[in-house]
């Protein structure tokens, strides 16, 4: 499904936080939204979900626009994980998994046998399968974003948007999480952190002050001139000798002579 961005923007307290941002995300691409923090990446992707109010500009889902679109259809078609998603404290986390399910069912079509299927194949990708009887109280953080994960995935979306979803996460879950997105037949935008693990979108959107200050292929974007203007940090270029991948290593400028 493709994701157009027309002018969007977003104030808060008289002060843009998000402003003129226009970009098109192909059907089945991934592309990663890096920016220092407070850059609007969490601003920009509540407003590719539709769910910032008084936001400027529009979003549209091939063509149709969000405004357009009821919040079923739009949770239908999109999913998203937030750095701080909640749950109710009272739920195991097979209950916070079959709350995905929830777009799609209705008095005429409740929750049976296949919707059971599907929230039990998404705690098997994340690999929560095991936890799906214990409390949401006794999770660590890194499986309360594995749940929330699990959750989006039971959704079926054609649309993923996730905000910084390797945090919380040790390293083994980190690379699964990113290899499970990369395999996921859907369009996906994902806020990052880690300019090595930003490599591996499609492209990449780099904020800066709210605004796109840059947007193509990962090596394009990585500049060594951007990487100090925007991130202040310079950086080598690496390759592994066993594969070819290239890696960045980082330092901060004022630490070389």
């Amino acid at each position: 499904m493709r994701i157009r961005a027309e002018g969007l923007g977003w104030s808060a307290r008289g002060r843009a936080i998000v402003e003129g941002i226009t970009l098109e995300v192909a059907s089945g691409e991934t592309l990663g939204l890096i920016g220092p923090n407070g850059s609007g990446k969490s601003t920009l992707l509540k407003l590719f979900a539709g769910i910032a109010a008084r936001a400027r500009g529009s979003v549209s889902l091939d063509g149709t626009t969000l405004s357009g679109m009821s919040r079923r259809d739009i949770a239908r078609r999109i999913a998203f994980v937030e750095q701080q998603a909640q749950t109710a404290e009272a739920l195991s986390v097979r209950d916070a998994v079959e709350l995905g399910r929830t777009p799609w069912l209705s008095p005429l079509a409740p929750f049976g046998a296949e919707d059971a299927a599907i929230c039990q194949e998404a705690l098997a990708r994340v690999g929560m399968e095991a936890m799906a009887n214990r409390s949401w109280t006794t999770l660590s953080g890194g499986e309360r974003q594995r749940v929330h994960i699990a959750r989006a995935l039971a959704q079926r979306p054609q649309v993923m948007l996730l905000d910084e979803p390797t945090n919380h996460l040790d390293i083994h879950h980190q690379l699964s999480l990113l290899r499970l997105v990369s395999e996921l037949p859907v369009t996906v935008v994902i806020a990052l952190h880690d300019l090595n693990q930003a490599l591996g979108c499609d492209r990449l959107a780099v904020m800066e002050g709210g605004r796109l200050a840059a947007l193509g292929p990962p090596r394009e974007v990585l500049t060594p001139e951007r990487l100090a203007r925007i991130f202040r940090v310079g950086a080598r270029v690496l390759t592994d000798p066993a594969d070819g991948a290239t890696q960045f290593r980082f330092h901060c400028l004022e630490d070389q002579p």
